[in-house]
Formats: C-alpha cells, structure tokens, sequence
C-alpha cells in the first residue's frame, strides 16, 4: 500500500507517516487494524527499520496508532480525536504567533519547518 519516492526533497520517514494518515483517514485503514512490524515494513519499501520506526513514533505521539508491546502496533481506536488535538495544538500556535507579532505566512512558514515539509511549502 506504501510507496517512497526517492526523488521527493520529503524524507522518507515523513512519506510513511503521511501515507498512514492518509489511509486511515480514508478509511482504508480501519481501527484496529494491525501494521507490519517495523522491520517488515522497512525490508518492505528498502528503507533502515530505524526510519519507519520513526514514523511510527511520530504516528503515536499524534494518536494515529497504538503500540500494544509484543502484540504490535495498530490503527488508534478514535483517530478523530488526534485531529481534535492537532486542531487545538495548531491554534494554540497561531496564537503565539500572534502575540510574538509574527505575520500569518511566516507562522505558516515556521509550522512547515518543523512539520518537515520541504521550502517550497508543497504538501505530499
């Protein structure tokens, strides 16, 4: 279901978890549906088991997934509630945007840095 694109200026770490995103949101990826393992999914694509363990991490800090230990790791129970806590923790820093007296593009520009988007702004 995954593809890299290795030309993309995108790290292949961020295209993972984008894609998931993707698939959940589209419901391709249902609740509880279970992942490969880190070192399939890697063996999988030709990527280092430390670059989808990345995305993985990032995927449960966001609430997308859930490691259950040994048992793996699978799509969140209520994703919809990871993007009422993104929507929350973007308005938070707009607001600090605001108050630093920042203008809207460059917030925009900052949040895209440290999303890890590329310069340009494009959004895989």
């Amino acid at each position: 279901m995954l593809v890299i694109d290795t030309d993309s200026p995108t790290p292949p770490y961020e295209q993972v978890r984008a894609q998931v995103v993707a698939l959940v949101r589209s419901g391709d990826l249902a609740p509880g549906t279970r992942l490969p393992t880190v070192r399939r999914l890697a063996g999988d694509l030709g990527l280092a088991t430390n670059t989808v363990a990345r995305a993985y991490r990032e995927l449960e800090r966001a609430g997308i997934v859930e490691t259950r230990g040994r048992h793996g790791t699978f799509v969140g129970p209520d994703v919809d509630s990871a993007a009422e806590a993104a929507l929350d923790a973007a308005a938070a820093f707009a607001a600090r945007v605001d108050e630093l007296g920042l203008a809207p593009s460059e917030g925009l520009r900052l949040a895209a840095r440290a999303l890890g988007l590329p310069p340009d702004g494009h959004v895989p």
